[in-house]
């Protein structure tokens, strides 16, 4: 009875998850998904125009799901339950009140996707983003983004309220401040009806809102006014001061305490992004490149400021003090597209059989269920299979990842996906497998970038669904990068990594790395590169790189 745990809330792309960990040794006694039902209809989305919004409340009733979920299986009592920590993806803002209420849990708004979070992947703020880029270059002044990789991406912060304000003036006349999705849930948790006195986390302000200590942290009034004088004014309305996740944002309200079966002296935690946690839950350590791979990838690494000194790492996502390990900086990368490439082909190849099956005739409405399951279930598993056996001499299909553009090196979220090298024998799994093959080349490229900046890798760690379940990723990954892969044995890494910092926050452990030795789970499988596959993968990476550089000419 003398156990202490904590909770990780994990939101991701498709759903969020509740882990229930006990600090002392990292066990996780009970887990709980949910997947968001708006989000899973497609609601709010429009994939022709990259428009991807979800809709507050499948987050709201996510958090109490996963929470009581978590609660009602392990039988811990509510005085155990010391902390909670909540990572999300990002960069995803959404507009809120003067209370902190997102703008879609009006009536006014509740049907309208600029009031929404505007999540990770949409790309509808292109145009905006180029017009940051060019006025870092020209205005004068400071370039702030050289702390983000001297690129800003369409993914970002003020790329997507500027698109959205200037798009619906409703919204931009209702917004009293944005709030990134992470720093919504732990405000939600908190009770916090004041957005201005809330802790903001600085690893969502650092790697994506161009936050920096050494010009007083968001980008002065000055540079912002060359955009929309909306934004000069909404920058006394968000922040100065940000905070590391291992610190207190606050406890556990009355409302939620009450809805949660949990106690009001519940520490919660400043929340962070879900990659950062993630290389938390996966072990980071110095010149460790740690993988998080999911619908797209990001790519965490650390290092001390003795050893980066005043090195700007050119074409990344940011680094910045206290992201991932405080005292320590974190450097971002990542991949637009990786597990969303597959989904991609996946659907192009399944959805007319889906259609053509549920107009049919010929068999009963839970036959077509049952057979529309089984497609979904097996038809990745069928293609890993058939092109796990297609030996790697025959790769002559090159791929490339940018379907949802490129977040690193250099983004650049006009860019397309294509494929060259198809002919008649050019079958599912071929075309499958040259996919694999590119997300693992954008992969190698982020490495190779690290490595030109004089970022050393010594190891990688992979994590995430991708990680654990594909043989064909991961070894494919294993041979192009020409190193070995460790695997994480924690199915949920990110939740695992914020359950670390609620930990910390609440006094348990007395820093991020004391949390890490006592809470980690250690690594199940390792991925050695096949010897026969590096020098053919080598010379396919050469092409993958050349055909990259004519489409990118073509797409200026």
């Amino acid at each position: 009875m003398n156990d202490k745990y904590v909770i990780g809330l994990d939101y991701g792309s498709d759903s969020v998850r509740a882990v229930l960990v006990n600090t002392s040794d990292g066990n996780c006694l009970a887990s709980h998904v949910y997947w968001y039902p708006r989000w899973k209809e497609g609601k709010y989305c429009d994939p022709i125009s990259n428009r991807f919004r979800q809709h507050p409340l499948d987050h709201l009733e996510g958090l109490e799901q996963t929470i009581k979920g978590v609660l009602s299986a392990s039988g811990v009592s509510k005085d155990q339950v010391r902390a909670i920590c909540v990572d999300t993806t990002g960069s995803s803002p959404m507009p809120v009140d003067e209370k902190g209420q997102s703008l879609a849990l009006k009536p006014e708004f509740a049907d309208n996707p600029n009031a929404m979070m505007v999540i990770w992947k949409d790309h509808t703020a292109i145009k905006e983003a180029d017009e940051i880029n060019e006025a870092a270059r020209t205005w004068g002044g400071e370039d702030f983004t050289k702390y983000e990789g001297g690129i800003y991406s369409s993914e970002w912060f003020w790329a997507k309220i500027l698109h959205v304000i200037r798009e619906d003036e409703a919204v931009k006349n209702a917004a009293f401040s944005w709030m990134e999705h992470c720093d919504f849930i732990t405000a939600q948790l908190i009770g916090c009806e004041d957005p201005l006195s809330f802790k903001r986390s600085r690893c969502a302000a650092g790697h994506k809102a161009l936050w920096h200590a050494s010009w007083g942290g968001l980008p002065p009034k000055e540079f912002l006014g060359k955009f929309d004088p909306y934004l000069t004014d909404l920058k006394d309305r968000l922040y100065t001061e940000t905070y590391t996740s291992d610190e207190v944002a606050g406890h556990l309200s009355k409302e939620w305490a009450e809805k949660l079966g949990l106690s009001e002296d519940t520490v919660i935690a400043v929340g962070t992004f879900d990659a950062h946690a993630g290389a938390v839950g996966g072990e980071i350590t110095e010149n460790t490149l740690v993988k998080v791979m999911g619908t797209s990838t990001c790519d965490i690494m650390v290092t001390h400021k003795e050893i980066l000194g005043d090195k700007l790492i050119s074409g990344i996502c940011g680094q910045v003090d206290g992201s991932v390990i405080p005292g320590t900086i974190g450097l971002e990368a990542g991949q637009s597209g990786f597990g969303d490439v597959l989904a991609w082909f996946k659907n192009l190849i399944v959805k007319p059989s889906i259609e053509l099956i549920q107009k049919s005739t010929l068999i009963s409405g839970d036959q077509k269920e049952q057979l529309i399951a089984e497609i979904e279930d097996q038809i990745i598993i069928r293609l890993s299979d058939d092109a796990i056996k297609i030996p790697v001499s025959e790769s002559k299909t090159i791929a490339l990842d940018w379907i949802n553009g490129r977040r690193t090196p250099d983004a650049n979220q006009a860019l397309k996906g294509a494929i060259r090298n198809l002919n008649m024998g050019t079958d599912a799994p071929r075309v499958f497998k040259a996919l694999v093959e590119s997300i693992c080349f954008g992969s190698r490229k982020i490495v190779d970038r690290f490595r030109e900046e004089g970022i050393q890798i010594d190891a990688v760690i992979g994590l995430g669904g991708v990680a654990k379940k594909s043989n064909l990723v991961m070894q494919t990954m294993a041979d192009i990068l020409n190193m070995p892969i460790k695997i994480a044995t924690s199915e949920q890494a990110p939740a695992l990594g914020a359950a670390m910092y609620a930990a910390v926050a609440a006094g348990i452990h007395p820093s991020t790395q004391a949390a890490i030795q006592a809470m980690s789970n250690g690594f199940d499988k390792v991925y050695e590169p096949i010897e026969d596959h590096v020098a053919i993968y080598e010379s396919l990476y050469q092409q993958y790189i050349v055909f990259g550089s004519q489409i990118e000419e073509t797409t200026k």
